[in-house]
């Protein structure tokens, strides 16, 4: 691939890595998309050798961007990267797809209903059960194309599909999952954690799904190893989630360079809001342990102050103003009957109204008029 060649034309199954916004030691390949989908062309920079295992070892993946059922192309690639990727190769490739006595795999049913007696901790272990019973996807192929920059009402059909077609998932598939499984769950705020780490001059990127309730925090989401995903609403600060997360890297000699953590997402799901992926990037190497504390601590706060899970399409905590005078009396009792008012407010501006009706001047605002305006209503 140094010589300058393209790659041939895979349709609209294509490479892609995340682009990076700093230098790298190590080359990488930086893919770019030819704006037709059925002639794709490669640049490629760096000293990277043309076997597809190299390009497997800078978290290089296929995407299927044909949707469902899935194309025989689509298919064929799949199974051919998966048996450059195995260690077993062909022979274990062909052992499988051949095979006539493969265990049935039972569909995993999502956690859509909960008992009225079900905690927000046990709605939550349900619902990473479910993923973990999707199991992670290693077949180097991602089967559901998730454009970040999408609204949410387009990303909740993508869940749809993940739902329905029950098939492995890799860590941002799960966060998407993660957010259409707890929409609607009153008090509970959702927010993407993003980590970037490096392993033996190796660049990895990783997302889970943060999520805040009553006082605790936690994490959904898919990984291969069990301590970097799923983490019990059991953390009191933000911080010590994070704490946490990077601990368990050090496990597996990763050094985490940066946090990006996001603010809460909606909980509508026909919302065309994108989800914040940004609110707060951290670089862990120029960070004293304290001064990262307080940084996220902070960030968790914002968090809390900003919640969506309270508010819906149609909020019970919109405040309207009726600030023009030409509204007579009678319209002004038709909307009493409809909306909650506050019970002083509504009899000062009764006795107010009956002492102005009867001593109105040439302004040409009369008591009744002025009884129906410069007071808050809540709908």
């Amino acid at each position: 691939m140094s010589n300058g060649k393209s790659l041939p034309n895979f349709g609209t199954l294509v490479r892609v890595d995340e682009p990076d916004d700093e230098t790298v030691a190590a080359p990488r390949a930086v893919i770019r998309k030819s704006q037709s989908q059925h002639d794709l062309k490669e640049t490629v920079k760096g000293d990277v050798q043309s076997d597809d295992q190299q390009d497997e070892n800078y978290v290089l993946f296929w995407v299927n961007k044909n949707g469902f059922p899935v194309d025989s192309q689509t298919w064929e690639r799949m199974w051919d990267h998966a048996a450059k990727i195995h260690p077993n190769g062909q022979g274990m490739m062909q052992k499988i797809r051949f095979a006539n006595d493969l265990t049935h795999v039972p569909i995993p049913q999502p956690p859509t209903t909960f008992t009225p007696t079900t905690t927000i901790f046990e709605k939550l272990e349900l619902i990473q059960d479910y993923m973990t019973q999707l199991q992670y996807n290693h077949t180097g192929t991602q089967f559901f194309e998730i454009r970040k920059n999408r609204p949410l009402c387009g990303l909740m059909d993508v869940a749809k599909d993940m739902i329905k077609e029950a098939l492995p998932i890799k860590c941002l598939e799960a966060v998407i999952l993660g957010i259409a499984l707890t929409n609607g769950m009153m008090g509970v705020e959702r927010f993407p954690i993003g980590f970037k780490t490096a392993f033996m001059g190796t660049v990895h990127r990783h997302v889970v799904l943060g999520v805040y309730s009553g006082g605790n925090w936690g994490a959904l989401g898919m990984s291969r190893r069990d301590n970097l995903m799923y983490k019990p609403l059991a953390y009191k600060n933000l911080s010590d989630l994070i704490i946490d997360f990077e601990q368990s890297y050090q496990k597996y000699m990763h050094s985490v360079r940066k946090v990006k953590i996001g603010l809460p997402i909606p909980h509508d799901p026909h919302s065309y809001v994108g989800i914040p992926w940004k609110g707060l990037s951290l670089n862990m190497a120029k960070l004293t342990r304290k001064d990262m504390v307080k940084d996220v601590d902070r960030h968790g706060r914002e968090i809390k102050n900003s919640a969506k899970s309270w508010m819906s399409t149609y909020s019970p905590r919109k405040t309207v103003t009726d600030s023009s005078p030409y509204i007579n009396h009678k319209q002004a009792v038709q909307r009493s009957k409809t909306m909650v008012h506050s019970p002083t407010k509504r009899q000062d501006d009764s006795r107010q109204s009956r002492d102005d009706s009867a001593t109105s001047s040439s302004a040409g605002v009369s008591g009744k008029q002025r009884a129906s305006y410069d007071y808050q209503v809540r709908v």
